[in-house]
Parts: structure tokens; sequence; C-alpha cells
């Protein structure tokens, strides 16, 4: 009778899925050893003794022994953590995620005992429980069997050391299935990095408990906000993406549009009405808010053809004499008085309530971070905050009365300006030279900031501060005041005589409770201040991409490495070992934002970010997408490449050429003084549209030093012109829906460039590339790409090992991958006769 048919693969271990394409057999001679255990192999290799000999004395009965002790270890070994008193009985293996033990061999046991060993004993000569008969050797998520091993050791020991715990239990199921009789055993390879998790590493890894997400039942939560619609009388009511201060990026407690319809992207509107829900996204999330909401919902492609191109419109082109609630505090004034002004064309009009209709409805709404703000020193910032505020004044006191143009009245008192209030939270931080932890990936506080002629005021909850913080403040002549003091402030007037200078992106609530005649709208300073980097912000930037392009060269070695020798790797799993390579680096932070992290179908999702328990195999049928970043205290980090681990189709290899071409043209262009973002936009698309390709993002924006990964107001989709000291990223890429997508980015620096002809004078600008990551060449076609465009791909990956050398040198691995990848040729060599290919690296 056959064998019963193996249990399910586990949800969070081991995400296999029954429609994989790939279960191709994988080469079974590829157990992974790192360097701290070489040693013990070498010595075990010289005893003239056979695995399968060990084996089959093993088969035969043996003496019982007393239990070994288990204790720590006090060895500096970094791939074990616990041992037995009785090292010399077992050796044990340990790969990045699996554990093997063999048996210790006398030495007087004979090379000849090989041939007595039984099928039976060769096929249990190196086995998994969990294993498959494909001999795909699993190597998702998951704490591994070492672990587990571990674990029960722990339990039934009563003398480990009581003051450290083991882990916490993780309990996951397991298949039952072997490898074929036939299968040999594989030989220990060396491995030239130690990958192997430890210390706290390994206390992360195990401890990254994740619950399994299921999509929300939306019904009852909008239920709930329909009643409170009727009490005001609403046709809609809008719930946006952002929070009091129009951030991308919202803590846990602002996600109100999460949490009333399921969708987590950074960017979309939920739109209720009384019998039915909208949400309004764009082409970045059309996919995943698919996957994401219920059937309560309908989605609202924005900038779709025959589509809306944004949530005004759609919901402008829907009213008729209707009334749209919306909290005032999570609309910018610029949205808010152009939505005001039509549909007051079409006789409807806005409505804000006086409370927060997600609030009022959502129970366990989590609790703002108290965490303390810090300082970003001189080292870092370049200029004190001092000449910041300086900076600041004298721009309030440049501005002219709001004067009505045809009056003939000498200005009164009412109509100078005296002073401004800023709302956003990366402004604040930039000028005051502090940052917070108050916001996921970006290293903020919520705070509002009042600067006068002769005041200063800090609107921040006494709880963030610390001892230093307060001196600090008091150096710099500052007053604090309680964060929600900002209102009653704002209604008592306190600043006397005068108008108030805000931005377009200040809460409506703001200017509502100002009236039109206390403030005047005009262009942020602060803004453009931050935009434009100082030479010590510029410094701390390429020492940071530096850092961080070592650390994701290191982690490209290790994942190649690993999937070549036929382990599966989840997205999750890669992302994840890619931030702990960075968190090795000098001032490292944080990320900077979610892991973008997607194989196969899931590239195809330009912001789509891996959860452990869904996570999909890396594959070697389609590119593999890599877009992530880290905060460091010398500047933020940006960098996506795409890789492909097997033989990429025609259809890959054409496209990820065209994506690469527009991404060397906007690299090399030299533009005059003047030139806006969204002029050279076109450089990065040109390639692409001669194939009748596109994307529907945006070519590049600009990020912070040590601030928001997205930052204004350049960008190569803002008519704002470039200048020197502005940073913006360079990001074409294709995605073909339900297949793959692919997407090349690197940061750039606004610099001026001397020209041969230097016509009108000194003023051409050009850009200095900051990322330091080689650009995989596997997938390019040669005869597709000009003289230039090669001559271009070769200098950059050499100068990425020129760089990036000296930080590899106790890398072995990291550094052989680097030479290979600069001294690599352009694509790869076609089938031969018969189809047969070959891949020399």
């Amino acid at each position: 009778m056959a064998p019963p048919a193996p249990p399910p693969p586990p949800p969070m271990c081991f995400p296999f899925s029954s429609n994989r394409s790939r279960f191709k057999e994988a080469n079974p001679l590829a157990l992974v050893r790192t360097d701290s255990e070489k040693s013990d192999v070498n010595s075990y290799g010289q005893d003239n003794t056979s695995f399968y000999s060990q084996r089959s004395a093993e088969r035969s009965p043996a003496p019982s022994r007393p239990s070994a002790k288990l204790v720590r270890s006090g060895s500096v070994s970094t791939t074990r953590t616990l041992t037995s008193d009785r090292d010399q009985e077992k050796l044990q293996f340990d790969s990045d995620s699996e554990q093997y033990d063999v048996p210790a061999s006398p030495n007087n046991r004979s090379q000849s005992k090989i041939s007595h060993l039984s099928r039976d004993a060769t096929k249990r000569s190196l086995v998994r429980a969990d294993s498959k008969r494909s001999a795909k050797w699993g190597y998702g998520w998951g704490i591994g069997k070492a672990k587990e091993r571990e674990r029960e050791l722990l339990d039934r020991s009563p003398s480990v050391n009581s003051e450290r715990p083991p882990p916490p239990q993780y309990d996951s199921p397991t298949r039952s299935s072997s490898r074929s009789s036939r299968s040999k055993r594989p030989p220990f390879y060396s491995n030239n990095s130690s990958s192997t998790l430890v210390g706290s590493a390994y206390e992360r890894k195990i401890n990254d408990v994740e619950s399994i997400k299921e999509r929300i039942d939306s019904t009852e939560r909008l239920e709930q906000i329909r009643k409170l619609m009727m009490k005001d009388n609403l046709d809609y009511y809008v719930v946006p993406s952002e929070d009091a201060h129009q951030s991308e990026y919202v803590s846990a407690g602002d996600k109100r549009r999460e949490w009333i319809s399921g969708f987590s992207g950074s960017a979309g509107q939920a739109i209720i009405s009384k019998t039915a829900a909208y949400l309004v996204t764009d082409s970045r999330y059309w996919l995943q808010a698919r996957a994401q909401v219920d059937p309560n919902w309908h989605i609202i492609a924005a900038g779709a053809a025959d589509a809306p191109k944004d949530w005004i419109e759609w919901l402008v082109d829907r009213a008729k004499d209707t009334k749209v609630g919306i909290d005032a505090r999570m609309i910018s004034h610029e949205k808010a008085t152009r939505l005001n002004t039509q549909l007051n064309a079409k006789g409807s009009k806005l409505i804000f309530p006086p409370q927060n209709f997600i609030d009022l409805c959502w129970k366990d709404k989590p609790p703002r971070s108290r965490e303390p703000v810090f300082i970003q020193s001189i080292e870092f910032s370049g200029r004190e905050a001092s000449s910041k505020i300086a900076e600041v004044r004298q721009w309030v006191r440049s501005q002219p009365p709001a004067v009505i143009p045809y009056s003939k009245s000498p200005p009164t008192p009412a109509q100078a300006h005296v002073g401004t209030l800023i709302s956003s939270l990366s402004n604040i931080a930039y000028l005051l030279n502090l940052r917070g932890s108050d916001i996921p990936f970006n290293p903020l506080f919520y705070a509002y900031l009042f600067i006068s002629i002769d005041r200063v005021i800090l609107f921040l909850d006494a709880a963030k501060l610390t001892d230093d913080i307060e001196d600090y403040l008091r150096a710099l002549k500052i007053q604090r005041r309680d964060y929600n003091d900002i209102w009653p402030f704002l209604r008592r007037r306190e600043w006397g005589e005068g108008r108030l200078l805000i931005n377009a992106e200040t809460s409506y609530a703001i200017s509502l409770m100002l009236t039109h005649f206390r403030y005047t709208v005009v262009p942020s300073l602060v803004d453009n201040m931050k935009a434009i980097k100082n030479e010590v912000e510029l410094e701390g930037l390429r020492r940071a991409y530096l850092r961080d392009g070592a650390a994701y060269v290191r982690w490209l070695a290790w994942l190649e490495h690993k999937i070549r020798q036929g382990y599966d790797i989840t997205e999750y799993e890669a992302a994840w070992r890619l931030t702990e390579y960075r968190r090795q680096n000098k001032h490292y932070w944080g990320l900077a934002y979610e892991n973008i992290s997607a194989s196969g179908p899931n590239a195809a999702l330009p912001h789509y970010s891996p959860s452990k328990s869904n996570a999909r195999m890396i594959d070697r049928e389609t590119p593999y997408l890599n877009d992530s970043g880290a905060q460091y205290r010398d500047g933020t980090c940006d960098t996506t490449r795409t890789v492909h681990f097997g033989r990429p189709t025609q259809d890959q290899s054409e496209a990820y050429t065209r994506v690469l071409q527009g991404h060397i043209a906007v690299d090399s262009v030299i533009f005059p003084e003047g030139t806006t973002g969204s002029q050279l936009d076109v450089l990065a698309r040109r390639a692409l549209w001669k194939d009748g390709l596109n994307y529907l993002h945006g070519t590049g924006h600009g990020f912070g030093s040590f601030l928001n990964v997205h930052e204004g107001p350049h960008g190569f989709s803002s008519n704002v012109p470039l200048v020197p000291g502005h940073v913006i990223t360079n990001e074409p890429g294709f995605y073909l829906e339900g297949k793959w997508g692919m997407r090349i980015e690197s940061a750039l620096s606004v610099r001026r460039v001397r020209t041969k002809g230097e016509f009108s004078g000194d003023i051409w600008l050009g850009f200095e590339r900051l990322t330091c990551v080689p650009i995989q060449t596997r997938m390019v076609k040669e005869n597709m790409l000009t003289k230039e465009e090669k001559q271009w791909l070769k200098d950059h990956n050499k100068k990425c090992l020129e760089r990036l050398e000296p930080y590899l040198k106790e890398d072995k691995r990291a550094l052989k991958w680097l030479k290979r990848e600069a001294e690599r040729g352009i694509g790869i060599a076609a089938p031969g006769p018969g189809g047969i290919t070959i891949d020399w690296d």
C-alpha cells in the first residue's frame, strides 16, 4: 500500500503554495558550514572514518550512558549558543536555519563497513522530518529545527541557568516524508562568511511573532459610521490616510483609513456613503487594495484611463446637493479650499463634525508614543538650530503686509505679518535639530512650532522631554507648551495683532480657527531650506550610502549563495536578513520604510511588502525585486535592485534593458539651471515607450538627511527647478500584472558640471550618484545597448568594487561576489545545440 500523503505545509514556517511552478530536484550536495565550524569538520575528517560506517554502527545496540548535562557554552563560536558536557559525543552542524546531528565515530571503525549499509540506513543518513520528496530543502521563515531541538533539551534539563530563560515556545506543524533512498549525503562546504544568527539577532528572529492577519469584515464598522452620519445628515464621510500634520507615514493610532477598510497602503482615501463604501487609491496599490478589502468596498483606480485622477474629482463628479463630512484636521488647507469651491458650484458643501467618527468607533485605538526626543548634533546637521530660526525670522520680516490690491490706505498693524506657524513634523525636526520616534520609519515627533519676531513656542508634550532636551530648549530660548495647547493659543490670538504665515499643507482646522483675516498662505520656506542639503549633510549621505551599499552587497552575496545551494528562501526571510546586515552598520537607527521584497507576481505590485505568514518563495524563473532603505544618523538611504537567479526569458531581458536605459539616461543628463524634474521625467520613459511599455508611478522623489524618505518640494513629477544640493532618486521600472516586475533605483545629488561650450556661463548641472550597489548584468541584452550605455554599466560596477572593497575585507564571500559582478560581461550565453545552456559564474 502506498504511504499516506504528507500533511499540508505549515502556514508560517514554510509557506509553499500548491501552484508553484518550480519543483525541480535541488542538488542535495549543499549542506553549508560556517567558518567557526570548519576546524571541527577538518579534525573530524582526519580520522579516516566514514559517515556511512557511523550510521551502520548507530543501528547496533549501544550501552546506556548517563544523560548529557546541558550548560551554556563559553565558546566564542559564532554558530553555537548551547553545548553539552560531552562535546565529543556529538557534532552539530548548523546551517542558517536547520541543524543536522551526526554521532561521533570511534577511530577503530572500518571503512569497509559501507558495503554493509542497508538501503534504509542510507535513507536515514541525512533526513529531515519536514522534507518533501522533491529534495527541495525548505528555507522559509521560522526558527528551524535546530531551535526546536534546543528548546526540547532545555525543557528536559534541570541544569540550565534559570536566570536566562529559553526562547518562547513556537509550535509549528511538521511534514512527514523522506528523501529517496538513493540520495547521497551532502558533503560539508565551507562558508566564507559567518551567517548563522546568534545573540541579539537570534533573539530578534525567534521573537518576531506575527499574528496572521485576516481580511476584516467591515460591515459592523460601516454601520457605526453611518449611524453617526445620520445625526449630521451627511451623504458622504471621507476618511483620509493622513494625520493632523499631513504626514505620509502615520503612527498606529492615526491609521484610521486602514481600520475602517483593511487597506494598509500609504496612500488612499475611504469614502463612505449611505449605501456603499469606496476606496480611492493610485496605481501603486490597485492590486493590493483588491486583495485587502472585503466585498463592502468598491475600488476606484485613480489615474487609470477613463477614471478620475484623484478622490476629489471622483467625489465632485457624484456630488449634487450633498453634504460631505470630514475631520478638518485631516485635510490640508489647499485640498479643503479646492474641494469646497468645486462642491459649492454643485450646490453641495463640506461639513466638519467636531469629533472624528473613526475615533468615536475605534475602541482599542493605540495610544500615542511617549518616547523622548533627542538631539541631532551639528556633526550630522551641519548647521545650528539658532541659525535656522534666525533665517525664518528674517523671512517673516521680509513679507509684505496683506494689503488689498486696490486699497490706497497705508497698511495697518493687523495686516502686518508677525510670525509663522509650522505644522509639518519633518520641518519642525529639521529646524530645531531634534529627532523622535513617534512614527514608524521616520525619526519624527508630534509637535507644532510657532516662530515670531520675538519668541519661539514649541507645542510638545512634557512626557517627551529629558533634562538634556530642557537645557537645549532653554539655550535656544524656546518656550514649551503642551501639544494640545495649540488650539487655545490660536483661539485667543496670543501673538497679538498681525497675521500668521502658513503653507498650503497646513491642516484646514488651523485655517478655520484663525479665520482668513488672520493668516496668509505662502510657499513654505522651511521646505526649501530642508531640501537643499549643505556640505556636511551631503558628505553624511555619501558615507551612509557607502555603508548601506556594503550591507546590500553582503546580503546579495548571501542570498545568491543560499539559492544556488538549493535552499528555498522566502521574500520575508530575504528582507529580514538584509535588515540584519544593515543593523551592523555605524549610525544605524532603523529602516527608512517597510521592506519591499517581491518575487514573481508580487513584484508586479510596486509597493508590495511581504508578511511572514504569506511570503512567497524566491524563484529562479522570475526577477526578484528588493526596494529597501535604512535610516542612519548621517543620512536616509533608499535603494532598489532587481536580480535574476536563473535564465531570464526574452521578455524579461528586453523589459529590464529598457528600464536600465531609462535609468542611465537620467543619471547621465546635463541640463541648464531652471530645469525642473518634470522636464527630465521623459528621459526615464523614452526607452520603454519605444516598445510600448510604461510605469504609472513617479520616476523619483527627494529624500531627507535622517528624515523622511519622501521629501519635497522637488522631484521628477514636480515643477520646482532643480538646484545644487537637491538629492533625488532615479527609479524607472516596469510591471507585468500577475507575472513579474522590475525596478532600478539609485540616489542622486544635483551638482554643477563643467561643459565644453559653457554657453551662457556656469549654469550647467548634472547628477552625482550616491548609491553604490552593482547592477546585475544577467538580464541585460547587450545588443540593445549603445556603446555609451555599455561603458556606463561597466564603469558603475567597477566603481562599486573600488569604493566598497575596503568595507568588505572581512567578508570573503561578499568580496568575491562583488569582484565577479565588476568583471562580468553583459548578458548570458544563448542556448547551444539541443538547447544546452551553461552559466559560467
